[in-house]
């Protein structure tokens, strides 16, 4: 997640104050992006290699001790890599990524016969969503597959869990409780505004809004509920504590928010998207006063030991649909946070074969791929991935 929220939030981002040693924001996007194509063709000759009978479809999770560590597609992040090759050919035009990311996209339309948690909104959007923007019907045509028939029947998958009496949709179909609500959530309902259901998305944004949060304007992990859409309970399962501030979770809401905001605008619903505006709005002024001089949160906000750089990427991402919500109103200050973020987020150039060097040979190893300093789920052992 957050190499494809770095992609987009610098391709959302061209210019900007800057030290005279800076780059500008166009020079840092074009070397960032650089960077990603020659990820992109060596992530994919590792996966080439790795497939086989018995595992058809490997999708990148990390690097850990030097070696990669693959998924299969129903992990939660199975569409960011066809994502950010999606985001690599809208930048540069190259129709081999174009390629790539139809490669790897495809094998998620699979995904429609899981139907056992809420991520099918992360997995979908990032892929055949990228892919029903950035394609031809000639060219799709010869594809053989219909991304917005893919999308239509995931957000269908996705509405299939709504809880009327609760007015939420399930999260996990695991563990203790009864009906899990996660914050993560708020990410997925961008695939009911667009291709499904979008009174389920704004019944579950206002539920979520009325129980996920704090008087500070930070939110819980999770909620859980009844049947009868009463709280059995709050916490905060991948943070330090159910009471702090999980950075990445404070992320999504951000995010979420104000992407709901930005889609009620655009429909004309102003009381919705005042609302949803408000929400996001009360978080930005909690984070801004409390992220690090460089920008980039540590994993819960109570702590000051590992840092996040998926939660830095999707702040960034959220900041910036803040002001484009706000548009001329817009006093900068969000720009400015984020901004920061992106200047520390990519680790400094790299010197490596270019993507025309890689393709038709076996590259050479490079251990990170965009972003290093991520924190998938600190309280579980081997989840520090630096």
């Amino acid at each position: 997640m957050r190499r494809l929220l770095l992609l987009a939030a610098l391709a959302a981002v061209a210019c900007g104050a800057r030290t005279p040693k800076e780059e500008s924001m166009a020079q840092l996007r074009e070397r960032v992006f650089a960077d990603a194509q020659v990820q992109a063709v060596y992530m994919d000759s590792l996966l080439t290699v790795m497939a086989g009978p018995d595992r058809p479809s490997r999708c990148p999770r990390n690097f850990q001790d030097g070696k990669l560590v693959t998924s299969d597609i129903g992990w939660w992040c199975s569409g960011f890599y066809p994502g950010v090759l999606w985001m690599v050919y809208e930048q540069t035009g190259d129709e081999a990524f174009r390629d790539l990311a139809v490669k790897h996209t495809l094998p998620l339309a699979e995904l429609l016969n899981h139907k056992t948690d809420h991520d099918i909104g992360f997995q979908l959007m990032s892929s055949f969503g990228k892919m029903a923007q950035d394609c031809d019907s000639e060219f799709l045509g010869g594809v053989g597959i219909s991304p917005d028939s893919v999308l239509t029947r995931g957000a269908a998958a996705l509405a299939s869990r709504f809880l009327p009496t609760a007015g939420v949709i399930r999260s996990w179909d695991h563990g203790k409780w009864n009906f899990p609500v996660i914050i993560d959530n708020m990410m997925n309902l961008e695939l009911l505004m667009e291709y499904g259901d979008r009174e389920v998305a704004e019944k579950h944004a206002l539920t979520t809004m009325k129980n996920h949060f704090r008087e500070d304007g930070t939110c819980y992990h999770l909620v859980d509920y009844a049947d009868d859409g009463s709280v059995l309970g709050k916490q905060t399962v991948q943070g330090f504590a159910d009471e702090s501030a999980w950075a990445r979770g404070q992320a999504w809401a951000l995010y979420g928010y104000a992407m709901m905001a930005l889609k009620e605008k655009e429909a004309g619903n102003m009381d919705l998207a005042d609302a949803f505006y408000g929400v996001a709005a009360k978080l930005e002024d909690w984070l801004l006063p409390r992220l690090p001089e460089d920008g980039v949160p540590f994993w819960d906000f109570s702590q000051t030991d590992y840092r996040d750089a998926s939660a830095g990427a999707i702040i960034a991402g959220g900041l910036l649909k803040l002001r484009q919500y706000r548009g001329a109103k817009d006093d900068g200050k969000g720009l400015r946070a984020a901004e920061r973020i992106l200047r520390r987020l990519p680790p400094q150039a790299q010197r490596g074969p270019s993507p025309q060097q890689i393709r038709g040979r076996r590259p050479p190893h490079l251990r990170r791929l965009l972003l290093p300093r991520g924190a998938d789920a600190v309280p579980r052992p081997g989840y520090i991935l630096e």
